[in-house]
């Protein structure tokens, strides 16, 4: 993909670093426990019910949920948790005038493990089911901090685990069926300050991948650029340069495309993809407004120029492993937006936006975050701190 193209072009729009309580509630629904808004918004809930009994029959119920909703605003080091209590209901007879539910805050895992955190905001003490639900909207504010220079090299960074728990407890002579504990999903909050971003200071980002459109629909301005990249995954060996044993890496997580800034190998996938269309479409290819667009982006170590003996002296890299076709510039220009976003983003928000094949762009340091997977319910008799 041209550099001038990407310099050109309007930067992928911006991410949302929002999320309301409702937004949260409506995704999660009553199946999941885990919502991905952006790369700068997620939120994890879980919800708990109690069967009230008195005399060994039951008598009464009560339910209520607890989101925990992370955002990260633009530029931040700062990780935002707006913790929320809702649809608290009882019905019947029920302890809940003395049943306490208390909050509480942990970080398991740091790496580096000794990367120091500042936190803020307030985590309450224990309040009863009674007192919460009398709120209007019933909850508190947390926030989680790393200031640069704690951080792995190249690019200082850091990662975390932080997780919300749940403890509840009953008294009043009452006997209660139900969880007592519970833990909503972790948030996988993730810092950087790469030396050659501005502003220097870096950012914070929540350690998912998240996938953005790079369409081939008609009307699509990237349509041309975003159809390369299909048939690279679809049918490899028909593109060029010929290569009956074409697979491209960065279709799944488990293969992904790792995000390249040094300027000097750039160049080179730049000028390898260039002698394929010349080889190919000829020395004026560039006739009529075209330019040369490659995949893998010349912005990933995975590019053209991977099996060049420089960057490859084992001879361990595939050979001729990408497509490269002229395409309109405007249409190279508008995917360009692509590798300007990778440019220009910290290492920490390196995922970037690509065709439904769902490409990924982790950086080569990112640890293991398991996907979110399974309910966030917790009904009578279940462990839900597991």
């Amino acid at each position: 993909m041209a550099h001038d193209a990407a310099a050109a072009s309007p930067l992928y729009p911006e991410p949302s670093h929002t999320m309301t309580a409702k937004e949260c509630r409506d995704d999660l629904g009553t199946d999941k426990k885990f919502f991905i808004k952006s790369r700068f918004a997620v939120c994890s809930g879980a919800s708990f019910t109690q069967e009230w009994v008195q005399n060994n029959r039951p008598v009464g119920a009560s339910t209520f949920g607890f989101l925990a909703i992370g955002t990260i605003a633009k530029g931040s080091r700062t990780m935002n948790v707006h913790y929320r209590y809702i649809q608290m209901e009882a019905t019947g007879e029920t302890g809940v005038a003395t049943f306490m539910i208390t909050p509480d805050v942990t970080i398991p895992q740091k790496w580096p493990a000794a990367a120091k955190t500042r936190q803020g905001g307030s985590v309450p003490a224990g309040q009863t089911f009674a007192y919460l639900k009398a709120q209007t909207e019933p909850g508190f504010q947390h926030n989680l901090t790393v200031d640069p220079g704690q951080g792995d090299k190249p690019a200082d960074t850091v990662f975390a685990v932080y997780q919300p728990t749940l403890k509840m407890r009953f008294g009043g002579g009452w006997k209660m069926s139900g969880a007592l504990s519970g833990k909503p999903y972790f948030l996988a909050p993730r810092w950087d300050a790469a030396s050659y971003l501005v502003p220097r200071a870096g950012g914070a980002v929540f350690s998912y991948v998240v996938a953005m459109p790079f369409s081939t629909k008609t009307g699509s301005p990237e349509r041309l650029a975003a159809q390369r990249i299909k048939d690279a995954y679809n049918t490899p060996s028909a593109t060029k340069p010929a290569n009956t044993s074409k697979n491209i890496p960065g279709r799944t997580a488990d293969r992904p495309l790792t995000r390249l800034y040094a300027k000097r190998r750039r160049d080179a996938n730049r000028n390898e993809a260039i002698k394929v269309c010349k080889k190919n479409w000829g020395v004026n290819y560039a006739q009529g407004g075209k330019q040369c667009d490659e995949f893998p982006f010349s912005a990933t170590y995975e590019g053209a120029a991977q099996a060049m003996t420089k960057y490859d002296p084992h001879d361990k890299a595939p050979k001729n492993n990408f497509p490269a076709r002229p395409i309109p510039k405007e249409d190279n220009g508008a995917g360009g937006r692509i590798t300007a976003w990778t440019s220009t983003s910290s290492t920490a928000s390196s995922t970037a936006p690509t065709t439904a094949t769902s490409s990924r762009f982790p950086d080569a340091t990112t640890p293991p975050v398991p996907a979110p997977a399974g309910t966030g319910r917790c009904h009578a008799g279940q462990n839900c701190s597991r």
